[in-house]
């Protein structure tokens, strides 16, 4: 009997240390189930930052993609743009002011009408030996040099719309002729062409150099 009796006090308390025991492991559960809780928590919290990270890139190539598309359609053919330009120009030319110019008008033509009419440049009348007279727009300050690229250039444009002879070696031309305003020879490029006297719509002639004897 007395062997019974501390067979069952020991069970009990084995029983007891049991009972104890799992109350803590019951304890501790709930613990690492909130650790759990908090790290999945976390997580789902990254993820819309990341998924937002990726719609803001999804978006920017979806905005990058119609510039791209429409850098495309913008890039015309050179010969395209041409038309548009003299198309363009053809209009301008209608206007009262520039309607003495061209139909086949450059951009430098119509600045230099405009330049006329505002007073920032004058016209030389040019008289070549047949009796053709070219008027040829300079600056108000423009030097004899000046007014000489302006002849070359003249009768380029003119040479293109006519289909004419393309090249034309001025160096020979000036070497063979004079450019002479009331009989005297405008002989110094550097000079200005108001310091021989010449004002708007005066008339310089071109006239061939005599040979010397």
């Amino acid at each position: 009997m007395e062997a019974q009796s501390r067979d069952t006090a020991a069970g009990a308390q084995s029983a007891g240390e049991d009972g104890e025991e799992a109350p803590k492991h019951n304890l501790a559960a709930p613990d690492a189930e909130e650790e759990d809780g908090e790290e999945v928590q976390k997580q789902n919290l990254a993820t819309p930052d990341a998924e937002e990270e990726d719609g803001e890139e999804v978006q920017k190539q979806n905005l990058a993609t119609p510039d791209a598309e429409e850098e495309d359609e913008e890039a015309l053919p050179h010969s395209e743009i041409l038309d548009i330009f003299e198309e363009g120009l053809a209009r301008l030319v209608q206007d009262p002011l520039l309607c003495d110019l061209p139909i086949q008008v450059t951009l430098e033509e119509v600045n230099s009408q405009i330049a006329l009419e505002y007073g920032q440049a004058m016209t030389v009348r040019v008289l070549k030996a047949d009796g053709e007279v070219m008027p040829i727009v300079v600056v108000q300050n423009a030097t004899v040099l000046d007014l000489k690229k302006a002849i070359c250039r003249f009768l380029e444009l003119k040479q293109q719309r006519e289909g004419g002879v393309k090249h034309i070696s001025w160096r020979y031309v000036w070497r063979t002729y004079h450019l002479i305003f009331q009989g005297e020879k405008l002989d110094d490029d550097k000079m200005r062409l108001k310091d021989y006297g010449i004002r708007n719509r005066d008339e310089v002639t071109f006239m061939k150099r005599l040979r010397k004897k």
